[in-house]
């Protein structure tokens, strides 16, 4: 009697985890076919160029500007 309760519980147990497994392949498979239809119809778009800029100006006018802040914070202690 209890060999076929065991035997019973691991049918049961192999059917769950096959059930399992297949539903994830499946989920799997629907999420690739989601992602291509997604990228066929709504591509991505090219990184646009940085848009080159005179950087050294401005980060000397920010550095003066903290010189001179830290001047005064100096002057007044």
């Amino acid at each position: 009697m209890e060999i076929d309760l065991v035997g019973e519980g691991l049918k049961f147990m192999v059917l769950g985890m096959a059930i399992v497994f297949v539903f994830l392949f499946v989920l799997v498979q629907v999420v690739k076919l989601q992602a291509l239809i997604i990228n066929k119809y709504f591509p991505e778009k090219a990184p646009e160029a940085p848009v080159a800029t005179n950087n050294a100006a401005g980060e000397a006018h920010h550095v003066a500007a903290i010189v001179a802040a830290i001047t005064e914070f100096r002057k007044q202690s």
